[in-house]
């Protein structure tokens, strides 16, 4: 007689290492596998693994099921909102800053659409907050092996150079630094700590959507196809322009600019499309999905935009630098820059705006 024994996996929410990094890593529920010593016990193995596989479901899978489930506010409304001409232009890296993400260069087309003058602020998130009762991911906790950690989120650590980024329980939108901080005073800066699930569900509820990174660059430029910036090719004006990180990154921020961290939306000039903070300010979310070489695969998109999240790490994309991008470190306010996370992370420098198909 032979001892027949099954395996069975954990179920895991989040790993806790992603609250400790800027690109954090998400596990994936395992599927149990089941072993067995007699072909009648290997059947019903087989049926068990299946049944298993068709119930269990992703932490993606759930929150994208949970942001369905949101309806839309009673009124939408487009006020603050710009009617965007569509056009063809250059999208990729021009400069010599350009990463190899960033290529190649090639041609987009964009259809006109309504695009938000500005990220979305404190007080546009508190409205939808109240109306849904919506509960952002850094206010819920998370658990892993078994262990429930409690909610909260990264937050910038600029005294010391060899941890940039420390986790902070009770940090969320609500209180950017901790439990002891507020908003209060602050409702037209960008809302922060807003992950993609979080942005994806404002827009649900606000009947809007947030950009492709296609039409996100085609917005920053502001129809100056072959600029760096969004006010053109001179890096000394860029403090006119842009809320972002000047002298030592990280420790010295010699604040040309005036803010150290977020800026309230309109601080600086809009640019020729008459939109705000396109670069600086705050990182936005897009829709797509996030690969290295992304411009040499687009025939892969679907819909304009790349939308498969097909595995544990995938990230999102995020566009347009914030406060903490400086010349020595990611230069994420020129016009062509990425960068990516995965779409449970809220950080205090990230945050979106929304669009809005013409019908």
């Amino acid at each position: 007689m032979f001892l027949c024994v099954s395996i069975t996996s954990l179920s895991l929410a989040k790993i806790l290492s992603m609250r400790f990094s800027f690109k954090p890593i998400i596990l994936t529920f395992l599927v149990g596998i089941f072993f067995s010593c007699k072909n009648q016990e290997n059947e019903k193995a087989k049926t068990s693994k299946a049944n298993l596989q068709a119930t269990e479901k992703s932490y993606h899978q759930k929150y994208m099921e949970e942001i369905a489930e949101i309806k839309e506010r009673d009124s939408v409304s487009t006020s603050g909102m710009l009617k965007i001409e569509g056009g063809e232009y250059i999208m990729g890296g021009n400069s010599a800053q350009a990463r190899p993400d960033e290529f190649p260069q090639h041609k987009e087309t964009i259809a006109t659409i309504l695009a938000d003058e500005t990220e979305v602020t404190n007080a546009q998130f508190r409205e939808f907050v109240n109306s849904t009762g919506y509960i952002t991911t850094a206010e819920r906790s998370f658990e892993v092996e078994g262990e429930t950690f409690p909610p909260g989120a990264l937050i910038f650590n600029s005294t010391n150079p060899q941890v940039w980024w420390k986790f902070k329980e009770g940090a969320n939108w609500e209180h950017p630094q901790g439990p002891e901080s507020s908003i209060k005073g602050k409702e037209n800066h960008p809302v922060v700590h807003v992950s993609w699930y979080d942005a994806m569900a404002y827009a649900k509820w606000a009947g809007k959507r947030l950009p492709t990174e296609a039409e996100f660059e085609y917005l920053a430029r502001g129809g100056k196809e072959n600029e760096i910036y969004h006010w053109g090719n001179d890096f000394e004006k860029a403090t006119e322009f842009v809320n972002f990180h000047q002298g030592n990154f990280p420790v010295d921020n010699e604040l040309k600019d005036d803010f150290a961290k977020t800026a309230p939306v309109k601080s600086f000039p809009p640019n020729a499309f008459g939109l705000y903070e396109m670069a600086g300010n705050t990182w936005e979310w897009v829709l797509d999905t996030y690969y290295p070489n992304a411009y040499s695969k687009l025939k892969q998109r679907t819909d304009g935009y790349f939308k498969e999240y097909y595995n544990a790490e995938q990230q999102k994309v995020i566009r347009g630098g914030s406060f903490l991008c400086s010349e020595s470190y990611c230069t994420g306010y020129r016009n062509s820059a990425r960068m990516s996370s995965t779409p449970e992370s809220g950080l205090e420098h990230v945050g979106f705006r929304c669009v809005k198909d013409i019908e």
